[in-house]
């Protein structure tokens, strides 16, 4: 494998803007949650037009606590995807509750069917979590609609879907609550890092509360205030976001829309060129408008080796991904899953994510394709 890839998968650049926001948290001798991160919650809930934003350590802990929040435990069920990244399953675990994996829609929509979901449902079912796959829209209202009906709350994992919109609504604000990660490869990054929004006030306080070993008041409300007493009302955990990461995250918020424009640009090309392939699927194609495309997925023809075709790719620089092995198959999810997803289970076996950043050229999208044809021959 190279050590320099010709084109990586994702690449991170900074700017003076970057380096004059880390540079004033430092010069600010408050590090830990504070100020930066209130104003960090505040332009995150403004750009989304939601009531409250939460920052938390990551995107993992912004599931757990939204499933926390909502009451999931012991004897409950939530109807997930398998084909997701493993945080939006091992968080429904951490609460002591059981996955119940539902059917993607078809090889081209790999985001939950709704019809599946309501064979799934049993009086067990306490939780819906809805993944926005690959930042790109889809008709999420039809999960939504059927978790009103019979009465479940809807956990969105928008860590794809950071600026993504449909008919206006920004993805991660049609759930009750919506989680979003800032990893590093993501369209905006804190590092490491991640929020949860909700408009439900009881959901934000608790949400607020978990975040911080379930304690009355934080390091920084008392240093404001004087006062320094607490309380611990809850079992709560240390999934704090700090000063540092926050502002971060201001200078990033800034650059997003821009960002996510140059990357439909870009997958507009990829899909342009590599339309005409036979027996390529392009998940997604055509389907632009408001897109945050995270991430560029095809799928490689019937019969093809997929790992023949990532080797191939390698040895000519070009680095890719697997967005995702179905969760059912990994090894620790197994022994608790013997139901098989065809649709699911065919999409993972023949999905391979090209590059596709803000900073790629379209002499880079070219080569990737170039890089793709020439390994499937």
């Amino acid at each position: 494998m190279p050590n320099e890839w010709r084109v990586p998968l994702s690449d991170l650049r900074f700017g003076a803007r970057e380096f004059d926001s880390i540079r004033a948290a430092l010069e600010s001798g408050w590090l830990s949650q504070g100020p930066l991160t209130e104003r960090f919650e505040t332009a995150f809930a403004h750009y989304l037009g939601v009531r409250y934003a939460i920052a938390v350590a990551n995107g993992t802990a912004a599931l757990h606590l939204a499933y926390r929040a909502i009451g999931i435990g012991p004897g409950d069920e939530v109807i997930c995807p398998s084909m997701t990244f493993v945080a939006t399953i091992n968080a429904i675990r951490y609460c002591g509750a059981e996955p119940v994996f539902a059917e993607i829609q078809d090889p081209t929509h790999p985001v939950l069917d709704p019809y599946d979901v309501a064979r799934k449902l049993t009086p067990r079912t306490r939780c819906i979590a809805a993944v926005d796959y690959g930042g790109y829209p889809w008709q999420i209202e039809a999960i939504c609609d059927l978790a009103r009906e019979v009465g479940v709350p809807v956990v969105e994992d928008a860590a794809h879907a950071v600026g993504a919109y449909r008919k206006g609504r920004k993805f991660g604000t049609f759930g009750d609550i919506g989680c979003f990660s800032f990893f590093s490869n993501k369209n905006m990054t804190t590092a490491e890092g991640g929020m949860v929004v909700t408009d439900d006030e009881g959901y934000a306080a608790r949400i607020r509360l978990l975040r911080s070993h379930g304690m009355t008041t934080g390091t920084w409300e008392r240093h404001r205030s004087g006062q320094g007493e607490y309380d611990v009302v809850d079992l709560g955990y240390n999934y704090r976001l700090d000063e540092i990461r926050s502002a971060l995250g201001l200078a990033q918020l800034t650059l997003l829309d821009e960002y996510n424009e140059r990357r439909r640009k870009l997958a507009a090309r990829y899909w342009e060129i590599l339309a005409p392939c036979p027996g390529l699927d392009l998940p997604f194609h055509g389907e632009l408008e408001g897109s945050a495309c995270h991430i560029l997925p095809v799928l490689i023809p019937r019969g093809k080796d997929r790992r023949d075709v990532v080797a191939r790719m390698h040895a000519k620089g070009i680095q890719t991904s697997h967005h995702y092995p179905p969760v059912h198959k990994l090894e620790a999810y197994r022994r608790l899953w013997q139901q098989p997803l065809p649709t699911t289970e065919e999409f993972g076996s023949r999905e391979i994510t090209l590059p596709l950043h803000p900073h790629m050229t379209s002499a880079d999208v070219d080569l990737v394709c170039e890089s793709l044809v020439e390994a499937l021959a």
